[in-house]
């Protein structure tokens, strides 16, 4: 896939997943085998108009923005621009915050200029919520597009990048993995050329979790912590994903956990064949519905390519026009 196209596979991916997802958010799965959502709603739990999206994509979009502004990645920059978010509803769809996790809206409150911005996510186990993960596609994006991503250098400036876009809001090293985790998903699929979805996204995963379980030998970063991650084996689920993707749905959560949601997502973009089925399982599953069909909204855009994303979905997203041409500018400079 062409880094133009992947860019805007993987950005409108999140925002459609997202706004699909937003007027149900908080709904049980019952209601939602009750009423399923088919198509693009309006109002419901936000009350917002159709094709808006949430502060999944308003922090991605914010991110993006940055890394085209300075021309890569400044994390003092990305928590500048997430403050405007949150106090002048920069980066909304209709000016104003109208949805924010707890833990990032501590985060962005720690961060003052002259804050080290690395340190205002929170560490603790229970800080394990999906607000880094809902956000990650830029720079996932950022660490993937080439076909070099894993050669030693490169992939270890990944784990960095995706290890501190999390900790501007989640320092938990399992928030940091499951970054990770997302972003060589994101460069299997763009360069998957023949592989199936499965194999892709297994290769992904196998790799990523083989780096970690061999990261004491060789990282200092790679403390108690991490170490004490490892053996927990959280993402443990993902090593087999042959067996995982025939789980049944009950088996799948989707709450606002980010392993949750990152194996929500997993699971619904195995479990489908195109984008629109993705998305629609991912959030007909209930529960944190914005944020897991925005993350699977976002794989599956880059297994399915940005043209099989339903036009009439596209065509109803707020400030699409503005979206494109930050997708165009964030093209640019990848170039």
């Amino acid at each position: 896939m062409e880094s133009k196209e992947a860019i805007k596979a993987g950005i409108f991916g999140v925002v459609v997943g997202d706004a699909l997802g937003v007027p149900v958010e908080f709904t049980s799965r019952a209601e939602r085998k009750a009423d399923p959502v088919m198509d693009m709603r309006e109002y419901g739990t936000h009350s917002q108009p159709k094709g808006t999206w949430s502060d999944d994509s308003s922090m991605m979009l914010a991110t993006l923005d940055s890394i085209i502004e300075n021309g890569g990645i400044r994390y003092d920059n990305i928590m500048e621009k997430f403050r405007n978010w949150r106090l002048n509803g920069d980066y909304t769809p209709h000016g104003r915050v109208f949805d924010i996790g707890i833990t990032c809206s501590r985060a962005i409150a720690r961060y003052r200029p002259g804050t080290d911005p690395l340190s205002c996510g929170e560490c603790g186990e229970r800080d394990n919520g999906n607000g880094s993960l809902m956000r990650i596609m830029p720079v996932s994006l950022y660490s993937c597009l080439d076909d070099e991503f894993w050669h030693d250098a490169m992939f270890e400036e990944a784990v960095e990048d995706a290890h501190n876009a999390s900790k501007l809001t989640h320092g938990h090293p399992r928030s940091q993995i499951g970054c990770m985790i997302h972003t060589a998903i994101c460069h299997e699929l763009i360069y998957r050329e023949g592989k199936s979805v499965l194999e892709a996204v297994q290769n992904a995963v196998s790799r990523t979790l083989d780096f970690y379980d061999k990261a004491s030998e060789i990282y200092p970063w790679f403390n108690g912590a991490f170490s004490t991650e490892i053996k927990m084996d959280s993402y443990g689920r993902l090593s087999d994903l042959s067996v995982f993707m025939g789980l049944l749905d009950f088996e799948i959560k989707s709450s606002g956990y980010i392993v949750h949601t990152l194996e929500a997502a997993v699971w619904c973009l195995l479990n489908s064949d195109s984008f629109s089925d993705c998305v629609l399982k991912a959030v007909n599953l209930g529960d944190d519905t914005d944020t897991v069909g925005a993350v699977a909204g976002g794989l599956a855009g880059l297994a399915y390519g940005y043209e099989n994303i339903p036009k009439d979905w596209l065509d109803v997203i707020v400030s699409k026009d503005w979206i494109e041409k930050l997708c165009d500018d964030f093209a640019y400079i990848m170039s």
